[in-house]
Order: structure tokens, then sequence, then C-alpha cells
């Protein structure tokens, strides 16, 4: 007869096989307690808010229950903090309130009485915007970061990216939309 090791002794990938496979619930318990600490500290490094962090944790371990079976091997850590950080996105993108081009609109200054130059003003707007959803999508959650008047140490944290891929993303972002808008702002001159 063949003794386990206890979970606590067991390697993550062996935790999962074993919760897989028997439904021992001290597998998923002991994956739980190895990494909550880790996953509750990218996920407060998001948020900045301890009850907001909580919650995250929380949705990353019932994903991590769902999805277990998706877990091919390898770094279980590694895993589960990708799961941290689409979880702590998807929790911030639903608590955040989106705003529209009419709202952007009614607070561009106008420069003076012409319809005109308000109308270009307004098509220069939405042209931003459209070009914003284009970029790729590193850049364009880095520059929407920086809209935010987050720091490029919080970016990096949020979209768990080294600082200079961040200063990068947002430098290639900053050119690429400054291409594609100068023929649009040539206009307002």
């Amino acid at each position: 007869m063949h003794l386990q090791a206890p979970a606590q002794d067991r390697p993550d990938e062996e935790l999962v096989r074993g919760f897989l496979t028997t439904g021992d619930d001290s597998c998923f318990t002991e994956l739980f307690e190895r990494h909550r600490r880790r996953v509750y500290g990218g996920c407060r490094s998001f948020f900045q808010d301890a009850g907001k962090a909580e919650d995250a944790t929380q949705e990353v371990f019932l994903r991590v229950l769902q999805n277990l079976r998706r877990f091919e091997g390898g770094d279980f850590a590694g895993w589960i903090m990708r799961i941290a950080r689409n979880a702590c996105i998807d929790l911030w993108r639903r608590d955040r309130r989106e705003v529209g081009l009419e709202e952007i609109a009614d607070v561009l200054p106008v420069p003076g009485p012409s319809p005109e130059r308000s109308t270009a003003l307004g098509i220069a707007a939405r042209q931003l915007r459209e070009q914003m959803i284009q970029l790729p999508a590193d850049q364009r959650r880095c520059l929407e970061f920086i809209i935010e008047g987050r720091s490029y140490e919080e970016i990096a944290a949020l979209t768990c990216s080294t600082l200079k891929a961040v200063k990068s993303h947002i430098q290639n972002g900053r050119r690429m939309l400054w291409i594609r808008m100068r023929e649009a702002l040539s206009g307002l001159q």
C-alpha cells in the first residue's frame, strides 16, 4: 500500500491532479493557502483598496476552481497570477464608468464661437477615440491608464509588465496616434 505525502509536502501540479481526479478538498485548500498571499498582494497593488483586493482575490480563486482542468502543467504560480491580472482588469472595467463621446465633447474647451471649429473638434475627438481603439492592446491599455493619471510604476503593476515595457508601449502608442492624427489636427489650425 502506497501512502501519499501530506498536501503541504506535494508540488502544485500533484495537488491539481489530486483534486481533479479524487475531488480531495485538502488539495485545493493547500493550493489556496500557498498562493492566496501572492494573489492578494497582486490584487492589492492593482486596486490600492483592501476591500476591492479581497473581492478580486475571491474572484481569482473562483476562476481557478472553475478552470483548473485547463491548467496544463508547468508554473502554477504564473498561471494563477495571469488569472489574477485578468480578474482585476475585468473587475476594474466593470466598476469603471464609461465616458461617452457626448461627455467628452462637453468638457473640451471651445476656443471661440465658430461652429466650424466646434465641429472640427468633435470630429477630431471621435477620430482620436477610433485611432486609440485600433492601437495594439498593450499600447492602448497603457495610454488609457496614463489618461486616468496613473504613474508608470502603477501601470507596470496593473499590467504585470516591466517599467521599460510600459514606457515603450506609451511612447509607441503616442507616436502612432500622433502620426495618425496629424492630418485631423492640421484642420483645426
